[in-house]
């Protein structure tokens, strides 16, 4: 991991997602996405209770929204989700600028990281998510040059993890190394980047 991981401003890609999120019709929220077993409303409610542990993560306020694993239930989206989304990203961004975040340890999802690593690990889950969205509700996307460095840098040296399919992530689908560095992220994560939605 490298230091300049420290500068990297989540701002850019929080909002690129807020605006993915704006462009999603509630006709779309049923549809199926780049995610096994999740439907675009149960991405949607992924992302904001990530946004709300990471940002407490960043934060070093260590309890029930850090505690709970991912895994544990399949997220949906409230009522006010149109609301809610993108003020917990903004707020995650928030946090995140401040350098204390970047230091020490921290807890999200149920597991202890160092600042830095769950700095990293949040923009990937921003940028990864992200193309799940947009490719899912069939809108572009552009993610922040920066995060994406960071998510590549992150999801490159997890390939080399020998347990790493029983993690996070699914098996790496071969990329071609010429390819833009989005699809070579998206293929380290286990995706196809070649995925479109199903025919209506």
């Amino acid at each position: 991991m490298t230091h300049d991981t420290t500068t990297l401003d989540l701002g850019p890609q929080a909002r690129v997602l807020a605006r993915l999120a704006e462009g999603v019709g509630d006709a779309r929220l049923a549809d199926p996405t780049p995610c096994p077993d999740m439907a675009v409303r149960n991405l949607l409610g992924h992302l904001t209770g990530l946004s709300i542990a990471f940002r407490d993560a960043a934060r070093k306020d260590l309890g029930a929204t850090t505690d709970t694993s991912p895994e544990a239930t399949v997220p949906d989206i409230g009522p006010g989700w149109r609301e809610e989304l993108p003020k917990v990203l903004g707020e995650l961004a928030e946090a995140w600028r401040a350098p204390q975040a970047w230091s020490g340890m921290t807890r999200a999802g149920g597991v202890d990281l160092p600042g830095e690593v769950a700095g990293a690990v949040v923009a990937d889950e921003l940028v990864i998510h992200g193309w799940d969205l947009a490719r899912a509700t069939g809108q572009q996307y552009e993610p922040d040059p920066a995060a994406l460095q960071v998510a590549h840098g992150l999801l490159a040296a997890s390939a080399e993890e020998p347990d790493r399919d029983a993690g996070m992530f699914g098996p790496v689908v071969p990329v071609p190394d010429d390819a833009p560095l989005l699809d070579r992220a998206v293929g380290l994560s286990g995706r196809d980047p070649g995925w479109t939605r199903p025919a209506q």
